[in-house]
């Protein structure tokens, strides 16, 4: 059983790898994963009830945290910002008011994040009065012959108004038998008064209060920024009823139902636009800045922005199966796949910290027993111990990667994780599938050629029956040629999709099949096994392939290669305009995932692009496992990044995005360990004041996060 909570009021990283870390060790708990961007936690267990055992482990590792059911706080947000649902009429004012000044975002900000936000103004305040009294304390001990006793006493104020709540945590930390950051500056400005260097330690607590409060706003300001690339789905939909509106909730609308759309809107549904034109914005879900035009029968996905005029919409996907809904799902469920970066920094963490404590110690110590000078030796080691704190590392790595999917995500492109990101950074060879991936999915009939004795007429509307439910890109070719030529469809019984051959039905008795011919580009159809005709059917190479290809050998990908079920000449024939290094063709599933097997054992990782069920089982066999568009559920499901903008323009901007992203955790990784490296050295040759640990803290660790950060606001080639 999954039980998911939100963690309110969890700000140190450190401490949610320690909560983490506790869980999983909790018996009874399975897998668990907290996301420190998104501040969701996830367990598996078979208990029914677990948030008060949630809270209290929680507790155990840091006050002042709330453990919330996602749901309920979901719901909370949904009933205090949006109100009950009220029948009536709903304006045009009304709508654009609702979807700017009321929605989901703005309710986390201020609803939730309220007290966060307070108590921040608080600590500002107290922070600028104890730097103005620290650069007091610092000129009358320098530059003055003030009495000593006065400048030690600012110098205590300082410290106080700057760091009282580290401190109390810190003492928190010490009876709980723990040891963090919080117990090290602790340690670090106590330890400095009694060696009698009061404005050593007021420059401590002030550099560090100063730190943590710009690294808290950087932390803040990139959960913000990640949340608002999944703030795609309005809560809200106006229903339109013979000319009367009324506003409802969006997951109670039911299929069939007509909705206006006003100007500034997002779309909350999926539909098809029954009355008027416009433009949408579908940057959201596609990555594509263009508006594009929309007319009646044009297909609208939710979360698509009405740029110019309201239309009418009939719905025709539920809210839990639209477009926007499987976005956030994915977005949301990307925390929880880890990169192995991630996972390593968390075990890092544990024992790194125990280790710089034994060398601090052993600073303090031995040199001390040889040399006598205690008060030296120990106030290296407090440096040691202030500039060697993980925080900059346990922080920025989980930003990073997710930092980097979301950038993916506005570029049209959605991964399921820092694994996934890993896994597409590293990628030598890359399969695609032929049709509807490197071949437009709107394939047309081209010919029909009936026999013994039946019609092109008759041969299309038993063909295009049995593929009623199928969404094959030639099941879609047969349903536009019957409504082009006005034949009518009946209604068969027992569909089947034999994956990799073709579809069947029960008509009046009879087995109408649908299937691969011996006939270059051509479909057999047959009754009860016999052959009544063949269609062949045309298809074009995408227009945005070619080029997408030669970026992803510009990117050094080492080998291209094209894998399809249609027979080697067509497969030879569409590939011919495109930078391919190889082609196979006649492939049964079974046979794509021994191919894409035999590149990854040759290249060392392979990525496979397809849309359809039948790619299913090599979507899931590749080292990432792409599917085009947010068409097949079974395709979606099996991959591990999805593009949303159903054009192969995404592929290669993916690729650049997740290296930078694993160039940007190993660039703040090596960053942060050379600074602490070096502070660690400076001290022992007496070089290193305490404040410049401080600094190589929480200045290093605003730094790596800010360095996170920046691959959202990237724009992408």
């Amino acid at each position: 059983m999954k039980h998911e909570f939100i963690l309110e009021g969890l700000h140190c990283a450190n401490c949610a790898a320690k909560i983490e870390n506790k869980l999983a060790k909790t018996p009874g708990f399975g897998e668990v994963s907290y996301s420190f961007a998104t501040s969701e936690l996830e367990i598996h267990s078979d208990q029914e009830d677990i948030r008060d055992k949630v809270q209290s482990i929680v507790d155990s590792v840091e006050s002042g945290v709330t453990v919330v059911i996602k749901d309920e706080h979901h719901e909370h947000h949904h009933e205090h910002h949006h109100g009950e649902c009220h029948d009536g009429c709903c304006d045009h004012e009304h709508v654009h008011h609702h979807e700017h000044g009321h929605g989901h975002e703005h309710g986390h900000e201020h609803g939730h994040e309220h007290g966060h936000d307070e108590k921040n103004r608080i600590k500002l305040i107290l922070l600028i009065i104890s730097a103005v009294l620290f650069v007091a304390a610092f000129i009358l001990h320098h530059f003055t012959s003030v009495n000593e006793l006065i400048c030690n006493i600012l110098s205590v104020i300082s410290a106080i108004l700057a760091g009282y709540d580290v401190v109390i945590e810190g003492v928190r930390s010490v009876i709980k038998r723990r040891i963090d950051e919080t117990t090290l500056m602790t340690v670090a400005v106590v330890a400095a008064m009694i060696l009698g260097e009061f404005v050593e330690a007021a420059a401590v607590m002030v550099l560090f209060g100063i730190g943590e409060y710009l690294e808290d706003k950087a932390v803040e300001k990139s959960r913000r920024d990640i949340r608002r690339l999944a703030d795609i789905r309005p809560d809200k939909a106006v229903i339109y009823d013979n000319g009367a509106v009324r506003e409802v909730r969006a997951e109670e609308v039911e299929i069939g139902t007509v909705l206006q759309i006003s100007p500034h809107t997002r779309v909350p549904l999926d539909g098809v636009i029954t009355e008027g034109s416009t433009t949408v914005d579908a940057s959201s879900l596609t990555g594509e800045s263009e508006p594009v035009f929309a007319a009646e029968g044009t297909e609208l996905l939710s979360g698509m922005m009405n740029n110019d005029s309201a239309v009418l919409m009939r719905v025709t996907k539920e809210y839990s199966d639209s477009a926007a809904t499987r976005i956030v799902k994915l977005v949301e469920e990307s925390a929880k796949n880890k990169g192995s970066r991630e996972k390593l920094i968390t075990r890092f963490a544990a024992i790194y910290t125990p280790v710089m404590i034994g060398l601090a110690v052993a600073i303090a110590v031995i040199p001390s027993l040889i040399t006598g000078d205690w008060a030296g030796w120990i106030h290296k080691a407090l440096v040691c111990l202030v500039a060697s704190c993980p925080c900059s590392i346990v922080i920025s790595v989980p930003l990073s990667y997710y930092a980097g999917i979301g950038a993916a995500g506005k570029a049209g492109a959605l991964i399921k994780g820092g694994r996934f990101v890993e896994a597409l950074a590293s990628v030598k060879a890359m399969a695609l599938d032929k049709t509807g991936t490197l071949t437009d999915s709107k394939m047309t009939v081209d010919e029909i050629v009936p026999s013994d004795g039946y019609t092109a007429v008759e041969v299309a509307r038993l063909a295009a029956a049995a593929e009623a439910r199928s969404e094959h890109p030639v099941a879609n070719a047969l349903r536009t040629y019957c409504d082009e030529h006005d034949i009518s469809v009946k209604e068969l019984n027992s569909h089947t999709e034999i994956r990799g051959y073709g579809v069947s039905a029960v008509s009046g008795g009879d087995t109408v099949t649908v299937c691969r011919s011996d006939r270059e580009r051509g479909t057999s159809v047959r009754v009860n096994d016999k052959e009544i005709g063949v269609i062949t059917f045309t298809e074009n190479v995408r227009p945005e392939a070619a080029k997408a290809l030669k970026e992803l050998k510009d990117l050094g990908i080492q080998r291209i290669a094209m894998l399809s079920g249609d027979k080697p000449d067509a497969c030879e024939r569409a590939a011919q305009s495109l930078p391919i290094d190889e082609v196979h063709g006649s492939l049964l599933p079974e046979d794509k995932v021994k191919t894409v097997g035999d590149l990854m054992d040759k290249y060392g990782s392979c990525c496979f692009v397809g849309d359809g069920i039948n790619d299913a089982p090599v979507l899931s066999q590749a080292d990432c496992g792409v599917a085009m568009g947010l068409g097949s559920e079974a395709a979606i499901e099996a991959a591990d990044m999805v593009l949303s903008s159903g054009t192969l323009s995404s592929l290669p901007k993916a690729v650049r995005i997740s290296r930078s992203t694993v160039g940007t955790v190993k660039a703040n990784i090596i960053f942060s360990l050379l600074v602490k490296a070096a502070i660690i050295i400076l001290a022992v040759l007496n070089i290193a004041p305490l404040w410049l640990a401080v600094i190589a803290d929480t200045g290093v660790c605003l730094l790596c996060v800010l360095n996170a950060v920046r691959l959202i606001a990237r724009r992408q080639r």
